[in-house]
């Protein structure tokens, strides 16, 4: 990912922000934001860090891609729109409330995860 800033007399830097990094920040701001989400430390999927809400993952990062569990109509709409595919957690098929977010989707993380953390704690 990168992120542009403009200086003064018109000039830009680009700074690439990692996955993991912008992960890290996601984190941070959801845990700011909200006083039921909390990290997990299992591997689940083969991620590390899971973001979770009443003790059920709703964002986690797998391999570099930001996983989100969203309604399946939604899933379908992302994934439809470019925005990612359905996530496989290394069983060989899909699983069809969770996407794997393109990395170069545009779509805001943290947009998406408040939306995933709303899905699964059944505030939709």
């Amino acid at each position: 990912m990168e992120t542009r800033s403009d200086l003064p007399g018109g000039r830009r830097i680009t700074r690439h922000v990692t996955p993991e990094k912008r992960y890290e920040s996601l984190v941070k701001s959801i845990l700011a934001g909200s006083r039921s989400a909390g990290v997990g430390e299992g591997r689940g999927f083969g991620s590390t860090g899971q973001l979770k809400v009443d003790g059920k993952i709703f964002a986690m990062l797998v391999r570099g891609k930001l996983i989100l569990k969203l309604p399946a109509d939604r899933v379908q709409a992302l994934v439809g729109s470019g925005d990612g595919e359905p996530f496989d957690a290394g069983k060989g098929r899909p699983m069809r409330e969770w996407l794997a977010l393109s990395s170069t989707s545009r779509r805001p993380w943290f947009a998406l995860a408040r939306e995933a953390m709303a899905f699964v704690s059944g505030n939709r």
